[in-house]
């Protein structure tokens, strides 16, 4: 059972918990996740299944899509509706701050931005995770990370409304890089308007190739006669890459780790390829390497 399933996230459970349902459900124990969600986020969550795990290392830097929930009035200690809030702005401060004064500063957030991960993190620093210290009431000094924000806009359709004195949301349709917290992106915007800002929701639509129309929710996948019909063949997850095709003499040198001379090329040093059979099939992920001239596999699919 080799493929990639694309599960809708639901809120209030980890995605450990998705790992470990999709598990039992398919009855497989080789299972793994390109990018964790929040347990109280929702949405896209690409799984890999099989020998598709060892696909995940081409997928990780895929860029994701976001719908955001943005609420303004006060920031809480995890950035996100889950933590504690600090302390909120006056009533009559909030008066000076307006939808529109979240628009015209959104452009400072386009392209590429300095973010600095947020302590509730599953960011690693000397072996620990941040959040592990964060629970603990540790806060240790983090350096900012570039990131990029490909598209920012308000999006008026999942919220934008005025909760009474001092509270409002806003909704942000986001496209980013890997690796962008959009928690940070929530409380920066908000200091940037002069007001506090945390997340209140947060649905990821896409990421990398994979969107919500390619996906089942938990229950819908336990409910197929016939789980296994869900999965998307694991080429998929490396159609971007280019294509070195071997001749057939060469598909079993490379099950077995053989490097194959490219005589006529325009690939650059280091560039990571397909190497397929003249059908199609994915027969490994490899390296070319400029001086020896030739392809090198390094994730063999038997």
């Amino acid at each position: 059972m080799d493929g990639i399933l694309v599960i809708d996230k639901p809120a209030g459970i980890t995605s450990h918990d998705v790992v470990s349902r999709v598990r039992r459900i398919l009855k497989t124990k080789r299972v793994g996740h390109t990018g964790t969600l929040d347990p109280f986020a929702t949405g896209v969550m690409v799984i890999m299944v099989g020998q598709a795990t060892r696909l995940a290392q081409f997928l990780d830097k895929d860029e994701k899509e976001y719908e955001a929930l943005v609420r303004f009035g006060y920031e809480t200690d995890t950035g996100d509706r889950t933590g504690s809030p600090k302390a909120r702005v006056s009533a009559s401060k909030s008066l000076m701050v307006s939808v529109d004064d979240v628009i015209n500063v959104l452009d400072e957030f386009r392209g590429e931005i300095e973010q600095v991960p947020p302590m509730y993190s599953a960011k690693k620093i000397d072996g620990k995770k941040l959040y592990e210290l964060a629970r603990k009431g540790e806060t240790i000094e983090r350096k900012a990370v570039s990131v990029n924000i490909y598209k920012l806009e308000v999006l008026n359709e999942i919220g934008t409304k005025d909760l009474g004195p001092g509270t409002w949301d806003v909704g942000l349709s986001i496209v980013c890089s890997a690796g962008t917290y959009i928690r940070t992106l929530a409380e920066d915007i908000g200091r940037k308007v002069g007001k506090g800002a945390h997340l209140s929701e947060l649905r990821r639509t896409r990421a990398g190739k994979f969107t919500l129309h390619q996906s089942f929710t938990l229950e819908q996948l336990e409910a197929l006669p016939e789980p296994s019909t869900a999965l998307i063949p694991m080429g998929e997850a490396v159609s971007h890459l280019p294509k070195y095709v071997l001749v057939d003499d060469r598909i079993a040198k490379t099950r077995n780790g053989m490097s194959t001379r490219v005589y006529q090329t325009t690939f650059t040093d280091g560039e990571v390829l397909q190497m397929v059979s003249s059908n199609g099939e994915v027969i490994a992920i490899g390296y070319y390497n400029e001086v020896e001239n030739s392809v090198q596999p390094k994730v063999v699919l038997v």
